[in-house]
């Protein structure tokens, strides 16, 4: 038998019969490795209790925990057994006790540090996000029940409660994102993070089984609003009144830079500064919802955001008001411009939807457009690329240039757009 050190287990291949591949250690008996086929591994412990029971306990994933904690944790958990304990018996009794709230706790401390299944951390911003749901909505209906009694009818009841209201609260806007409202969409985006925390669970060996495999979710009914070009007139023109008596200065600019962009909310205002190629007219994103990413941008966008000032010891080109930290304040900045400027039912990715709409209208493909907005689309491989494609730089400049020119209260150069009709 083997000594399980480090070099040992990253020299570990899986079973090429696909069977379990099980190790024991030669220096510490009971304290072993298993290894699926698929690749996934896990240290482990066997040992027999006081009723002379064989029992296996896994004590963490490979990748986790390095081979010297392992040992450590497993030698504690042999100690305990030879002193009449059952440890694995302690842990299935605590599992049966878990409660959903206990649980979604434990993902929001785990999850950051746990890479998934394509060895990717979930970001802090869909972190928040979560946790914004799991306070407003899971916990409420749910976060008292033990995830060991939970059913798929129950997971459905919750989505079903969730639309229905029965959790809703005065719509607030958060700075990074989310809000506590109710509704099909977000009864169907909550379900599905909760499936994601049972599932992420199970991966982890926390519960046996995911009770919401095979829920039905409510259709995720995607907002379709748009600004008209005379609509993002009246918007330029609130935000330069806006800007003469007082409003916030950065909230206004990021709020030009995403109609300009196209850009998602947090792709502006976590934006550094070192990501910017004005040069190139372009933005190398080092992480997006995509992935790493190059994304192409007009000249009037270029030159916008280069021209952002300064300040000294912040990376942000959209620097908050107090603090080193980027701005967050746009939504409420946004709601009091459409105020302004009566516009209705207009959110921060509502301005995306317009530099998208504005595209189409010039006569831009689909696939330039998810081009311009950063969509994955099969076969294109401009992320990998050192300098943005021309063509999409070329839409980028005149899409830009259009919506500028409407935000400034210029007359259009061209005339080359045929009006979309709204869904």
């Amino acid at each position: 038998m083997p000594k399980i050190t480090k070099r040992f287990v990253d020299s570990l291949r899986p079973d090429p019969e696909g069977k379990d591949l099980v190790v024991w250690d030669d220096g510490l008996k009971g304290f072993g490795i298993r290894l699926k086929p698929s690749g996934a591994g896990a240290f482990m412990v066997q040992y027999r209790n006081t009723h002379g029971q064989s029992r296996r306990l896994t004590i963490g994933k490979l990748g986790t925990l390095t081979p010297d904690e392992a040992r450590a944790l497993a030698r504690e958990k042999l100690a305990e057994a030879s002193k009449g304990a059952d440890p694995a018996a302690e842990r299935s009794e605590a599992r049966k006790a878990m409660t959903v709230a206990e649980l979604c706790d434990w993902y929001l401390k785990e999850a950051p540090k746990t890479p998934g299944p394509r060895g990717k951390i979930k970001k802090a911003s869909t972190l928040a996000l979560d946790r914004i749901r799991i306070e407003s909505h899971v916990k409420p209906l749910i976060g008292s029940r033990a995830v060991a009694s939970l059913t798929l009818k129950d997971i459905e009841r919750v989505q079903a409660d969730i639309a229905a209201g029965k959790t809703a609260k005065a719509r607030r806007e958060e700075g990074r994102g989310g809000n506590p409202t109710g509704g099909k969409t977000q009864a169907a985006r909550t379900v599905g993070m909760l499936g994601a925390i049972l599932e992420f669970a199970r991966r982890q060996g926390v519960i046996e089984d995911n009770p919401s495999r095979g829920v039905h979710k409510f259709p995720d009914e995607k907002r379709r609003r748009f600004l008209s070009i005379e609509e993002v007139r009246r918007l330029g023109q609130a935000m330069r009144e806006a800007e003469a008596e007082a409003e916030n200065k950065t909230g206004i600019a990021a709020i030009r830079a995403l109609m300009l962009t196209g850009c998602r909310r947090n792709e502006i205002l976590a934006l550094p500064r070192s990501w910017l190629d004005a040069r190139a007219r372009c933005i190398r994103f080092e992480d997006t919802k995509s992935g790493a990413q190059l994304r192409p941008i007009g000249t009037e966008a270029a030159r916008y955001l280069s021209e952002r000032p300064e300040r000294k010891g912040c990376p942000w080109l959209f620097p908050a008001d107090r603090g080193n930290g980027h701005f967050i304040g746009l939504p409420r900045v946004l709601a009091r411009l459409c105020t302004r400027a009566k516009l209705d039912d207009v959110s921060l990715h509502t301005l995306r939807h317009s530099f998208a709409a504005a595209a189409a209208e010039m006569g831009f493909s689909e696939l330039t457009i998810a081009g311009l907005l950063g969509h994955t689309v099969p076969g294109v491989t401009a992320r990998y690329a050192h300098v943005p494609d021309s063509a999409l730089v070329a839409a980028a400049d005149r899409v830009s240039a259009r919506i500028a020119a409407a935000l400034d209260g210029r007359r259009e150069e061209s005339a080359d757009v045929v009006p979309l009709r709204r869904a």
